[in-house]
């Protein structure tokens, strides 16, 4: 009789576990798709929604690290001031893993059409902490 309720128990927690990763994945997708409608439409104070809002939020990017949600704020309106430079965002997802309580990290590739400028991309990795029942950026390295 231990048996079929261990094995109960395993499959529900299984389950448990498995739908709440659907779940987070979908909200995390969820930010990076209203991320990518922001830039699109050249509104970075809004596409800055998806990062946390704190001193320790990292950005790692070709300049090295800049900390703090502000400083990341100005670096993005200062290396893109206009619609010109900002061009059309399209992230790809490479990969999207779970690997600790209310932690996700996330691998994809970014690329801007930029008619007048020119096309840009590269890599990144997003380090994403669920933070009072909100997933947000904690640290950003994009090359």
């Amino acid at each position: 009789m231990r048996k079929p309720i261990l094995t109960f128990l395993v499959l529900l927690l299984t389950t448990g576990l498995m739908a709440q990763s659907k779940n987070d994945r979908a909200a995390i997708l969820s930010i990076l798709d209203r991320q990518t409608a922001d830039w699109n439409a050249g509104n970075i104070d809004s596409f800055m929604n998806g990062y946390l809002e704190s001193d320790s939020l990292m950005f790692v990017g070709k300049n090295g690290v800049t900390y703090g949600y502000q400083n990341t704020y100005q670096n993005y309106l200062k290396r893109y001031p206009d619609r010109a430079t900002m061009g059309t965002l399209k992230f790809t997802i490479l990969n999207l893993s779970f690997p600790g309580k209310d932690v996700a990290f996330l691998v994809g590739k970014w690329h801007l059409t930029r008619p007048q400028a020119g096309d840009v991309g590269g890599h990144y990795t997003l380090l994403w902490r669920k933070i009072k029942g909100k997933w947000v950026i904690v640290c950003d390295h994009t090359s």
